[in-house]
């Protein structure tokens, strides 16, 4: 019977731990596409979320890998207060280890809000061109880490 309820047990934390990393994947994933039909959407977009510069987010854009990848340095750059250029660099040095590993380095306490944020993907690409008739409210997936 233990054996039963530890098994019982080990696949529902497994279950778990797997929900939450398909929901940044599934977010990263969401934006990629959104990304390749238009980049120059995607761009402002961006650059509207966080009050950057269009030319800011491009620069970005050609030093990461995926579209996906460029919101994530803006978006944990935003998180804990640093410059882009600081959230590459520990972008360029750990990439392969995965974003958690990275907002690690630059300072997200795991357990943290903004940790768990980051883990089910609770963010959101605003900024869109219409976005002026319903003043943004109501929209994304949740908080956004603050």
């Amino acid at each position: 019977m233990k054996r039963i309820l530890t098994a019982l047990f080990v696949s529902t934390c497994c279950f778990t731990a797997t929900a939450r990393a398909d929901g940044l994947d599934d977010f990263l994933n969401s934006i990629n596409v959104e990304a390749r039909l238009d980049q120059d959407g995607f761009s402002a977009r961006v650059s509207a979320q966080f009050g950057v510069p269009e030319a800011r987010v491009k620069v970005v854009l050609s030093t990461v890998s995926e579209p996906a990848d460029a919101f994530m340095v803006f978006q944990l750059g935003q998180m804990t207060q640093q410059p882009p250029e600081r959230v590459v660099e520990v972008y360029q040095t750990q990439k392969g280890k995965g974003w958690g590993v990275i907002a690690k380095e630059l300072g997200i306490k795991p357990g943290s809000a903004e940790f768990h944020a980051l883990k089910n993907g609770n963010f959101h690409l605003g900024g869109k061109s219409d976005a002026g008739s319903d003043k943004g409210k109501g929209k994304g997936k949740g908080k956004s880490g603050k």
